[in-house]
Formats: structure tokens, sequence, C-alpha cells
């Protein structure tokens, strides 16, 4: 899965440079270590072991996606199909097993060609979704067939869902593996990813983890130096879910720093070409049909989880959808400036997945519904950016709240006169909750961008692990006091001193600056 790096990445590492233990870094990282026998001894041995980084995450991640499933048994056992609300007051509702049928894949319609009966007129997916969709309904029925006098379309629909559920566990995989081998000195950091509990409960929800693994896939490859390879993967991941497409922008602010043009002119060439040979034939034969996720989501209204809605709830008259879209836009430009202004200031070039982090999560929070798996878009990229368990914690926290918020919330609003659940300033409040959350990390992110010293990465010694060409590379261009920065780090009482790519002096287990 993992190509070898090429020679221009290469250079910069005479030796496989030697894996950082997190229970000799992160407080959090040692005490939950007790419980299977304490923090990484001075005198251990490491790199003898059947059990690698690679593995142990993987089979983590497997088992967590396991747990994911089992959380999800009360609806698969009939919450999806009997009851307005059960599906709701158990948390475990799922786009998959309804759109089954609801978009045509139990009547054998074809995706995008074949137009539906109701007010969803073609599938609102991106056209690699789609496919993905009917290749496992195509799964289905060929299950189904096996399973004699078993037609009905309740079965089916369970099927379905299985049918689904492995594959997304496939994606699970390659996630894991993806982000475990991204920084090669930090392969545990990995472990963020895999018992992130806001990914076990969301992974099945949609089908979104396509999207994130095939990004995964494309960072991965990006930090070996293969800027083709990753130009195509992301194509391939935007042509699942649109958010992949976001992390060009900061590719192009960190190439314009540090003047290596031709590997992003690389990766933009491969990203387009993947896109277009996914999306053109049916762009060419549907064009109604494929025209349909962006007719849809530009004239989507305001919908659950976003900050439009508390605010739209507050106002007598509220906002219409082309006022809220021409918003969010102007919003999401401020926040891609401010980003940029980062990127070109900082007095150390930002690390490529601190700043696609914060692209990301602007966008999650400007834009005008936040579904719960939308998460998944956000796990993988936190792992690299901020992997300290901390705060990586209390973010998925605010999560977990939101995800149960808004299940008790549809729970409360289909009820009827009972009213059970949450009602509406609950889940207002939770949304503030999410955002909150979001917050935090991207705030801890912009303080390691501004004080290198203090990002849990660069204090190993490293510099840019997932920047493939970027990594060790000097700036050629800068603003501000960046245009004029010392030759190392400063020294401060919050932290060591660090000369980049050379490993930091250690004066205790843990960094003084990650104690606050």
């Amino acid at each position: 899965m993992c190509p070898m790096p090429s020679a221009e990445t290469a250079r910069t590492r005479v030796q496989e440079p030697k894996t950082l233990a997190p229970t000799r870094q992160d407080e959090v990282a040692a005490a939950g270590s007790e419980v299977i026998g304490g923090p990484l001894g001075r005198w251990a041995l490491t790199g003898t072991s059947w059990w690698t980084p690679v593995r142990v995450v993987l089979l983590v991640m497997l088992g967590m996606f396991a747990l994911g499933m089992v959380q999800k048994f009360p609806c698969y056992d009939g919450a999806w199909f009997f009851g307005a609300s059960s599906q709701y007051t158990h948390a475990c509702y799922s786009d998959i097993p309804h759109l089954y049928q609801g978009r045509g894949f139990a009547d054998g319609l074809l995706p995008y060609f074949d137009k539906l009966p109701g007010d969803m007129d073609y599938l609102e997916y991106p056209v690699l979704t789609g496919a993905f969709m009917e290749l496992t309904a195509l799964l289905t029925k060929g299950t189904v067939r096996l399973l004699p006098g078993a037609d009905g379309i309740q079965l089916q629909e369970q099927v379905y869902w299985m049918v689904n559920a492995g594959l997304l566990m496939v994606c699970a995989a390659v996630l894991a593996v993806s982000v475990t081998r991204t920084h090669r000195r930090r392969p545990w950091d990995g472990l963020l990813v895999a018992l992130a509990p806001a990914l076990a409960l969301t992974a099945t929800v949609n089908w979104d983890l396509l999207a994130v693994a095939l990004t995964a896939w494309a960072m991965l490859l990006w930090s070996r130096g293969r800027a083709l390879a990753f130009g195509i993967l992301l194509g391939l991941a935007t042509a699942a879910k649109l958010y992949p497409v976001l992390l060009l922008g900061p590719l192009l602010v960190l190439c314009w720093r540090a003047g290596t043009w031709r590997p992003f002119r690389t990766a933009v060439l491969g990203t387009a070409a993947a896109w277009l040979a996914t999306n053109l034939p049916v762009m060419l034969y549907a064009p109604e049909g494929w025209a349909k996720f962006y007719g849809f989501s530009r004239e989507r209204g305001v919908d659950f989880g976003s900050f439009w809605l508390v605010l739209s709830q507050h106002m007598d008259q509220p906002l219409g959808t082309s006022t809220v879209n021409t918003l969010a836009i102007l919003l999401m430009i401020a926040a891609c400036a401010g980003v940029a202004a980062l990127a070109l200031t900082a007095p150390r070039r930002p690390r490529f997945a601190q700043l696609a982090l914060l692209v990301v999560a602007a966008f999650v929070l400007t834009n005008k519904v936040y579904s719960p798996q939308y998460v998944l878009w956000l796990i993988p990229l936190a792992a690299l950016a901020r992997p300290r368990w901390r705060d990586f914690l209390i973010w998925q926290a605010c999560e977990v709240v939101y995800f149960l918020g808004i299940w008790l919330y549809l729970a409360y609003t289909s009820s009827g006169d009972k009213h059970q659940g949450l009602p509406t300033e609950g889940y207002q409040a939770v949304i503030v909750l999410h955002i909150l959350g979001t917050l935090y990390l991207c705030a801890m992110v912009v303080r390691d961008a501004l004080l290198p010293e203090r990002d849990p990465v660069r204090q190993g010694g490293d510099d840019d692990p997932s920047g493939g060409v970027l990594d060790g590379t000097p700036d050629v261009f800068a603003l501000g006091r960046a245009a004029h920065p010392p030759r190392h780090a400063a020294h401060t009482e919050e932290g060591p001193l660090v000369a980049w790519g050379t490993p930091a002096p250690t004066a205790g287990p843990f960094a003084k600056g990650e104690q606050t």
C-alpha cells in the first residue's frame, strides 16, 4: 500500500528515524498505559515483536468498528423499520438502510440515469459515492438470492447495511494504516484515530468513510513525495465527497513559502485528471442526474448542526437560503485568508496537517449543515495536526455529546405530544458545544503554528513529516517577522530548544510546555 519514498524525499533522511514512544511524551498516554503494564521503560527492547504499531492500530480499529456495529443492533433488529422515534431514542440511526429503497436501489434503478419517484428526482450524492452505493446494492441482491424464501424488503435493507458496513470496515482499515504510517517516527498516533469514539459511532451512519480513507491514503503518499499519486487519490476522494479538494489550498501556500512549485502542479493535475475521469462519463450521458448533488447543495436550506440553525431559530424572519449561501461563502473565504496569513507569517512554515485541519474545520463550521458523520472528516487530520490525547479527547467528548444530542432532538420532534427527548433549547446547547470543541482544537493548532516549540511533533525534532517534499525545506518567501527568522526556535521556559529536523533535548518524560 505504501510506496517507497522518492530520492527527493530520501535525501533529507540518512537512516530510518527512531520511533517515538507516546508514553514518554504524553502524560495522558502514560496514564492510560497503566492498564497494559505502564509506560515504556528506558531499557525496553523495541522493534523485535510481531506486534508492530501498524498491526496493533489496525486491530484496535477493527475492534472499535465492530463495537460501533453492535451499537447499531437495536435499529438493525427493528428500530429502522418500526416506530417513528425508536431509532432516535436508541441513537442508532443510519441513512444506509433507508436509502436502499428511497433512492431506487431496491427497484434496480441506475443512479444518475434513472429518475426517482418522489421529491428527490435523482441521487443527491457525488459520483464515486453513488458507484459505491450501487456496488453494494448489487452485492445485496446477489446475497439475498442465496437465501431461499427471504426476499422481503426489510431483509434486503438489513443485508444492504451489513454489506456496506463490511466495505466501510475496509475503508476504516485503510484509514488506520494510512494515518499510522504518515508520520514515520510517530506511528502510535494512529491510536487516536482507532480509539476515537465518534468514529465508532458514526462510521456506518453514511458513506463518508470512503472519502475519508481516500484522503488519508493521499496524505500518506504526499508524505512519501508521491505528488502524482497524491493528486490521483485526492481527485477520487473529491469524487466521493467535496471537502477533500480543500487540501489543495494549504498546499498552495506551503509550496509558495517553500518555493516548491513543481510537486504542487503535479498534484493539481493528478487531482483534476482523476476527478474528471470519474465524473465525465456521467456528466456527458446523464447531465441532469450528475448535477443533482451540486444543485441540492446550493438549494438546501439551513439544517441540523450548524450555527445558522441556532441563529435562524432566534430570528423572527430567518435568513433566506441564497443569503445564507452568500454569507457562508464569505465566511469561508475570510477563514481561508486567515489560514493563508498564518501560513505566510508563522515563525516556521506550519505543517501540512495543521493547515489541512484548519481549512476543513472552517468548512465544517461555516456550512449550512453539520451531519453527525462529518466528524469523520476531521478525525485523521486532528490526529496528525495535534497528536495530544488531552486535547483530542476534549474535542471527542464534545462530538459524542453532539451525536447523542441530535438523535434526542429528533426523538423530541418526532414523538408528537409526548415530547420525549431533547427540546430545542437543549439541542442548541449541544450545537454550541460542538462548535466550541472544534474551535478549541483549532486554537491549539494555531498556537502550535505560532509557537513551534510547543508543537508536539516538532518537540520530537521533526519538521513536517506529513509534508513530503516540504519536510526540512528552507523557506524562500515569508511575510512579517517570519521573513527574518532566527536560526532556531527561541528557548523558553515553556518548551525545549528545537532545531528543526534534529532530535530535541529532553529534561524529563514530558515536555514542560505540555503540562499545562
